[in-house]
């Protein structure tokens, strides 16, 4: 299992990727930089690949959760409700491919506002 290093600001948090062919394409990719958008309890940021919808897409996620939005080219990290969320759990706008999972504390998502820079990289102790 590949792991991977995000950093938002001052903020670094470590996830666990699965064996997806999203997975791989991301982790193929790093290092990936951007501009956070915040959408509800979701952070988003346009990555410069494109991947197709993967067959078990989903718009029903868990908090921790990392996806690729196919339809806006967006790598998406969701830590609770999002606006189109019908109870307490993240839903995506349209299907994401799932392809990791945040280990450690979520909370730290809460301070990520419009236009933080965040970086993906290959993780490192």
């Amino acid at each position: 299992m590949k792991q991977i290093n995000i950093k938002i600001e001052d903020k670094v948090l470590m996830a666990c990727l699965n064996d997806s062919f999203t997975a791989h394409a991301i982790y193929d990719s790093l290092p990936l930089t951007g501009q956070a958008h915040v959408w509800g309890k979701e952070i988003y940021f346009m990555i410069p690949i494109h991947i197709d919808q993967a067959g078990d897409a989903r718009r029903e996620m868990e908090e921790g959760e990392l996806a690729f939005w196919p339809a806006g080219d967006a790598f998406c990290i969701f830590f609770g409700p999002t606006p189109v969320s019908t109870g307490t759990k993240p839903m995506a706008y349209s299907p994401v491919n799932v392809f990791g999972q945040i280990e450690g504390d979520l909370s730290l998502l809460s301070d990520v506002k419009d236009g933080d820079f965040i970086e993906i990289l290959v993780f490192n102790e």
